[in-house]
């Protein structure tokens, strides 16, 4: 997201000195929550409570989240991060904020609460994609499939 990365940094927080706040987290494996989940004070049921700082970044989000969801922790697992707010009205809108992955470094790990606006009372939606399996070299579906009657013009179709 450049530009959220772009967004000038605010000067560091004393952490021993600043008073943390607290981050409802909700996490959701393979996509984010829908929308009305967060519809009339509910919330969805897999919320982590993260005492942070405006400076923590998306980097460090994600190895909290990791530490409560072990299964998280494979290599190339994504982290998909999505603020959530509330209009006027009450009606809970996303905004997609970043995404990290586990082992690799990316361009939104170091985008911080602050520089997406984050604001007391927001939530973050989390959506956890695990790696795709490794299934080997892709087979060419335009090849047929060769069949014990092959002699006899029999093909089969590649599903």
């Amino acid at each position: 997201m450049t530009s959220v990365a772009t967004t000038p940094t605010a000067a560091p927080i004393d952490r021993e000195k600043t008073c943390p706040l607290l981050l409802r987290v909700f996490v959701n494996e393979g996509q984010h929550h829908l929308p009305d989940a967060y519809h009339r004070g509910r919330v969805p049921a897999t919320e982590l409570q993260i005492y942070t700082w405006k400076d923590a970044c998306l980097k460090e989000l994600t190895n909290l989240i990791k530490d409560v969801h072990p299964q998280a922790s494979s290599k190339g697992t994504m982290f998909n991060f999505a603020l959530v707010f509330p209009d006027k009205r009450g009606n809970y809108h996303f905004k997609e904020v970043g995404t990290t992955s586990v082992a690799h470094n990316g361009p939104d790990d170091r985008v911080t609460l602050s520089a997406v606006r984050l604001e007391i009372g927001d939530y973050m939606d989390v959506a956890i994609r695990s790696p795709p399996e490794e299934r080997g070299p892709p087979r060419d579906r335009r090849a047929p499939l060769r069949r014990s009657g092959e002699g006899r013009g029999f093909r089969s179709r590649p599903y």
